[in-house]
């Protein structure tokens, strides 16, 4: 276990590196900069726009040279100041980190929660109306546009008033709410973002769920599982289901990187106070700092999936051995 958990931290390495560099290189290469817009201001004196030009390299075009500058002092772990704020970017996105994680974890469970019994049901009842249903959701989930969906659900809820059209909580009342109100208030912003972000994964969750149960009820030891007089509740929980979550398990890495890339946009569009705006209005400032610090925590966090992933999958598979 432990030469594998050092294998992939390593091997991380060279992704992160590859990633960070690349991002640092569409930010030198694209026109302008942050002080761009300094320069319009007439209280910004020269003198100021030419020490921050040196600071931060920012007169060079020099892919390479402007990436080390950034990667010498983060491997100390000094990431930087924003540009903006002039606090330091881990500050900043510590701040909306658990946000994100908070809607992307609510999503995961949504889109697993419903994904798995709706795929052991459209497999079992091949061909079915159940299965017709199950097809008919997931045909919606991976058709239907997320922004368009966004949008339908923004436009539901200020029509009925059933739920909130954005923000994290209450912003009149928030004050006055105790512990547990605060956390009812919190979940209740929570329901449209995760449903828009638990769709997509939720209906691929569901066809691939469907096509391994329909592969495991045709095995040999399903058969024989069913000459021998086991009942169909105890073929398909005790004997099907433990083989056919298995491809679902290693999908879970991939997953958390759609999540993420989702995450971004629906963030913004609902106004949730995530790593989503922060890395939109860092890149509409050319804020640096923020956007290289908050790419290697997005690749950090997908990494980290990954192996999640893998230890799970040896947990549930005992004929996995991870070294």
């Amino acid at each position: 276990m432990r030469t594998f958990l050092i294998r992939r931290l390593l091997a991380a390495i060279p992704l992160i590196i590859f990633v960070t560099f690349f991002t640092k290189a569409m930010l030198v290469l694209s026109p302008g900069n942050f002080l761009d817009e300094l320069r319009l201001r007439p209280n910004i004196s020269r003198d100021y726009l030419e020490r921050m030009e040196q600071k931060y390299h920012l007169d060079s075009k020099n892919v390479f040279e402007r990436y080390w500058y950034w990667l010498k002092p983060a491997m100390g772990g000094d990431l930087g100041d924003s540009f903006i704020t002039a606090a330091p970017v881990t500050t900043l996105i510590g701040q909306r980190l658990l946000n994100t994680l908070m809607l992307t974890g609510a999503a995961l469970v949504f889109s697993w929660a419903l994904a798995i019994p709706l795929g052991v049901l459209a497999g079992v009842y091949r061909n079915r109306w159940v299965d017709k249903l199950c097809s008919f959701i997931s045909f919606f989930g991976l058709s239907i546009p997320g922004v368009f969906f966004s949008l339908l659900l923004i436009l539901f809820a200020a029509k009925t008033g059933w739920f909130p059209v954005g923000g994290i909580h209450d912003q009149i009342n928030w004050d006055y709410m105790n512990g547990w109100q605060r956390l009812m208030d919190t979940l209740w912003h929570l329901v449209l973002p995760t449903i828009v972000l638990g769709t997509l994964g939720m209906a691929q969750y569901m066809r691939q769920m469907r096509s391994e149960m329909i592969e495991t009820l045709s095995q040999d030891y399903i058969r024989t599982a069913r000459a021998k007089g086991l009942s169909q509740r105890r073929i398909i929980f005790r004997h099907a289901l433990g083989n056919a979550i298995n491809p679902l398990v290693t999908l879970f890495g991939l997953s958390l990187a759609y999540l993420l890339a989702g995450a971004l946009v629906t963030e913004y569009i609902f106004a949730w106070p995530g790593l989503g705006t922060l890395v939109y209005e860092a890149l509409r400032d050319k804020d640096e700092p923020l956007v290289m610090a908050a790419v290697t925590m997005l690749v950090c966090m997908l990494v980290i999936g990954n192996l999640i992933a893998d230890l799970l999958l040896a947990i549930i598979d005992p004929r996995i051995r991870l070294e």
